[in-house]
């Protein structure tokens, strides 16, 4: 491990079944010492969604940091391809029609960073007092949205807005969107299922998000999104670039 990895960051994470859900099919990854956080959001019901998370957050987890970020994100991308074949094999030998999962990843080492994601779970930047989607969903309604067809607030309450286009699991090719990052002292990171997202606002996350420290903010983001009635599974990490 590179004597620097992850050293200057502070993070916390917080996921909770929700006030509806039975099974937690959410798996996050907080690990700053190597400057990797994720969240993972499983779909296709109980043992299915949750075993599709979990093997994310386990999978990602045992990779070798690397020489530089570059290596280190190559070896991400390289076994999340990986994991979406396993996923594929494990679909056909249970019989059933769909098993997967949302994914989005933060890599850091000093102040670069990358962001790596499949469908609709969410990277925050909140810097100088704007909030910032880094990732962009791939669903249905964020397609509709880009097409001019339906406003933010139709977007949230659309019968269809759980439908992504792209996840780990759904396509014989995984395909992942990336984004590389300039990470300034004081930003602050959020990386979430739409569990919170569809409970709570944007500006409410802003707020949220301007305290100081990181577990005091998961802990209240995941309180307003229980206040809520939290129909879903809720995941939050928060990681906090030093001033």
């Amino acid at each position: 491990m590179s004597p620097s990895v992850g050293k200057t960051f502070k993070s916390a994470s917080k996921s909770h079944v929700g006030m509806v859900r039975q099974v937690n099919e959410d798996a996050c990854l907080d690990r700053p010492e190597n400057g990797l956080w994720v969240v993972a959001d499983g779909m296709g019901g109980h043992a299915a969604g949750d075993y599709v998370s979990s093997l994310i957050v386990d999978s990602l987890r045992s990779i070798a940091v690397g020489r530089s970020l570059d290596e280190y994100v190559a070896a991400l991308k390289t076994d999340l391809l990986r994991v979406n074949a396993a996923v594929r094999e494990e679909t056909a030998n249970r019989g059933v029609t769909m098993m997967g999962s949302t994914v989005v990843v933060l890599a850091a080492r000093g102040l670069r960073g990358v962001c790596l994601w499949a469908g609709d779970s969410r990277l925050y930047r909140l810097r100088d007092g704007l909030l910032e989607g880094i990732s962009r969903d791939h669903s249905y309604v964020q397609d509709l949205q880009d097409s001019g067809l339906l406003s933010e607030a139709e977007a949230r309450v659309h019968p269809r807005a759980n439908i992504v286009t792209r996840a780990i699991g759904v396509e014989a090719q995984l395909k992942l969107a990336i984004v590389d990052l300039l990470l300034m002292p004081g930003d602050s990171y959020l990386l979430c299922s739409d569990g919170l997202t569809k409970t709570v606002e944007d500006h409410e996350i802003r707020e949220v998000l301007s305290h100081d420290e990181p577990g005091e903010i998961t802990s209240s983001l995941v309180s307003l999104g229980l206040m809520r009635g939290a129909p879903d599974n809720i995941t939050v990490i928060v990681v906090k670039v030093p001033s």
